[in-house]
């Protein structure tokens, strides 16, 4: 497997574990800012609904652009912006601002991703490469469930949404090993952190 699909994969592990967090417990999330469960479900559709007319359209657009590196880390911005946003949720109207939020920052990256990630495949590995993609998406969704719920039992959601935030953090970090173009500008520490790896020469 290539490096740029090992980013891939790491960074969409890290956006699907940070949501995963909080997927299993959002609907009592929803009731203690005096929602209920016709809350819970318009602000889940108000996602689904957003994502799923923003990726028609941008799939379309990306086909010409074809920027996609670019497309996916200002998605994963964006994404990170919304989960950061949970932490400041009182109203079930709140709510569904953030979650139109984070379904335009799934819209902005999916079809690049999935685009970029078919791209580096090698021929004859297409099945086995979106093997793996799976395989991470459903352990890495089952961890964080579990994970999730035992955070906010034990410290609550606000603890939770800061852990998300970091998390969503950490993903949009690696991301940026996408475009090596912007690594090369960083100061040395940063892009150590970033790539793992000890830049030759230059830098600071």
């Amino acid at each position: 497997m290539n490096r740029t699909l090992k980013t891939l994969l790491l960074t969409d592990a890290c956006f699907i574990f940070a949501v995963g967090l909080f997927g299993p417990i959002y609907a009592i999330f929803v009731e203690n800012i005096g929602g209920d469960l016709l809350d819970a479900g318009w602000a889940w559709a108000a996602f689904m609904l957003t994502a799923g007319i923003v990726v028609f359209l941008m799939s379309r657009w990306e086909n010409r652009v074809k920027h996609y590196e670019q497309l996916i880390i200002g998605g994963y911005a964006m994404r990170s912006v919304a989960i950061f946003g949970y932490i400041f949720i009182s109203s079930p109207l709140h709510l569904m601002i953030v979650q139109v939020l984070l379904g335009l920052g799934e819209a902005f990256t999916i079809p690049a991703y999935d685009a970029l990630f078919t791209t580096h495949i090698d021929k004859g590995k297409e099945a086995s490469r979106w093997g793996d993609w799976e395989v991470m998406y459903y352990i890495v969704t089952a961890s964080s469930a579990i994970i999730g719920a035992g955070i906010v039992t034990a410290l609550g959601f606000q603890t939770l949404f800061l852990i998300m935030f970091g998390v969503s953090i950490l993903g949009l970090l690696l991301s940026i090993r996408l475009m090596p173009e912007i690594i090369s500008r960083l100061p040395k520490t940063a892009a150590v952190l970033i790539t793992g790896k000890v830049r030759k020469g230059g830098g600071r």
